[in-house]
């Protein structure tokens, strides 16, 4: 006799094999492209708008600083002035150069772009980017590196900053989700049994005390970026703060995995041990007091 329960799960299982998967993206990949190549709609730019020719003179524009305040913008503008404007007003206060690098990630995010862009952008982190780089805030140091994925001049330079865009869009997406968690980015998971749940796509289990997944990630970018002399810097900085930022994934599994050794090494002390240790120091203390 069938009961009500499973002939719920029937149907269920009925539903699943002729409807299929329910998909978090519908219509994907098409659905994600028209997306995407809706976002990378060109900045146009309007007969007044000045642009950077490809032989401008960097230092100048490294040595000027934008001013604090930025007075509003007029009459209409086009999209590339707009973005330029909000730009210069979130900068306020960095070199110019700054607001010139922002805006050209900002074109050639797009899908058409000037030509000479590509080798500008790439003039500026090779002749200033020393400079540069403690000026900008962390993310358009993020956007500057990530933009070498699809501009850079060598395979190097556009596989760096492929792993930066991998490695850091993904951190903005789950760090992003934990805020929901209740938990403060510094407190790490408390450790339980998760064996029987499954990672998506049967992916095996990270092990938490011998595994190197997260080791293998930073070391592979790191190591490749050391030896890379214009977007190299760069993702070394990045990198670099990262290992320093209690607040990162990174941070709270090392927190974790020294959390099992501890365990590991308690469960390895014999208790008899433990408590003749205890009973030594004890006698020791007592007679330094007496």
């Amino acid at each position: 006799m069938t009961t009500p329960e499973q002939a719920s799960d029937t149907e269920s299982d009925t539903d699943s094999d002729t409807e299929g998967p329910i998909e978090t993206y519908p219509g994907a990949p098409d659905s994600l492209v028209a997306i995407w190549r809706q976002r990378r709609r060109q900045l146009k730019l309007a007969p007044r708008d000045w642009f950077p020719p490809a032989d401008l003179d960097l230092a100048p524009l490294l040595a000027a600083r934008i001013p604090a305040t930025i007075p509003p913008l007029e009459g209409r503008q086009s999209l590339h002035a707009k973005k330029l404007h909000l730009m210069r007003t979130e900068l306020a206060g960095k070199p110019e150069l700054a607001a010139l690098n922002a805006i050209l990630i900002a074109h050639l995010r797009k899908r058409r772009f000037l030509p000479h862009t590509p080798a500008l952008f790439r003039r500026i982190w090779t002749e200033a980017g020393t400079a540069l780089l403690p000026e900008l805030p962390g993310r358009w140091l993020i956007s500057s590196a990530i933009t070498f994925g699809d501009h850079g001049e060598t395979e190097a330079q556009r596989r760096i900053g492929l792993s930066i865009n991998i490695l850091f869009s993904l951190m903005k997406l789950y760090e992003f989700e934990r805020f929901h968690s209740g938990h403060a980015a510094e407190t790490p998971f408390p450790t339980r049994r998760v064996r029987r749940r499954r990672l998506p796509l049967g992916m095996p289990h990270f092990n938490l005390e011998a595994g190197g997944l997260d080791i293998n990630l930073l070391a592979q970018i790191w190591n490749e970026a050391r030896q890379e002399p214009v977007v190299g810097p760069l993702a070394c900085h990045l990198l670099q703060r990262l290992n320093e930022d209690p607040g990162t994934l990174f941070r709270r599994i090392g927190m974790m995995r020294a959390d099992k050794h501890l365990a590991r090494l308690d469960r390895a002390i014999p208790p008899a041990q433990a408590s003749d240790t205890d009973g030594s120091d004890d006698a020791e203390g007592a007679a330094e007091s007496g």
